[in-house]
């Protein structure tokens, strides 16, 4: 059952991060925007919640992705410490920087971003074959193998089925950079090792 929920996993996750980054830029924006006097009470109507900015896609290189195996294991050492819903504190921004910075990365913003393109990649990779075959038919094997389960409990059937035909419904973003899969192909065992526990 955990094969079939980490890719699912990784979609949402690649998903939920796209939002919680882009709405914290939006709120920093906000905070700066000059005040308007309010409308009229009678014309005002709440705000759409702001869209969630797309993911800076980028082409990967060897060098990033041997970057993010050899970082993995100490950015996962410092964020498994970090509790949910936390302010952020400088003293993790820093120590996750100079992990980043000792493993070639400007910053631990672009470790993100170099990660969230290759869990992106890793989303569309059918875990049997270890072919890419795209997230939408990754998404929907994984509902038929649900579906296909007696073992699980029918709660939990429901809503993990619940959630993956909701994830079917915003399909992930085309991969820009075709190159990136070969590259991820080649590393892929290693990747998801590295990079499944936290998807």
């Amino acid at each position: 059952m955990l094969r079939i929920v980490r890719p699912l996993a990784a979609i949402l996750g690649l998903a939920g991060m796209i939002a919680v980054l882009s709405s914290s830029g939006a709120f920093a924006q906000a905070k700066q925007a000059p005040k308007q006097a309010p409308a009229p009470a009678a014309k005002q109507q709440p705000a759409p919640p702001p869209e969630p900015a797309p993911m800076k896609q980028m082409a990967l290189t060897e060098k990033q992705i041997e970057g993010v195996l050899a970082a993995a294991k100490d950015v996962d050492a410092i964020t498994d410490k970090i509790p949910d819903n936390a302010k952020p504190d400088p003293k993790v921004d820093a120590q996750l920087d100079a992990v980043a910075k000792k493993n070639g990365f400007a910053s631990y913003a672009e470790y993100n971003d170099v990660t969230d393109n290759i869990s992106m990649v890793l989303a569309g990779f059918d875990p049997a074959t270890k072919k890419y075959v795209g997230a939408e038919a990754v998404l929907k094997t994984q509902i038929a193998a649900v579906q296909a389960d007696k073992k699980m409990p029918p709660k939990d059937k429901k809503q993990a089925l619940d959630e993956m035909n909701a994830a079917l419904k915003t399909p992930a973003p085309a991969i820009e950079n075709k190159g990136n899969i070969d590259l991820v192909a080649k590393y892929y065992d290693k990747l998801a090792d590295a990079l499944g526990n936290d998807q």
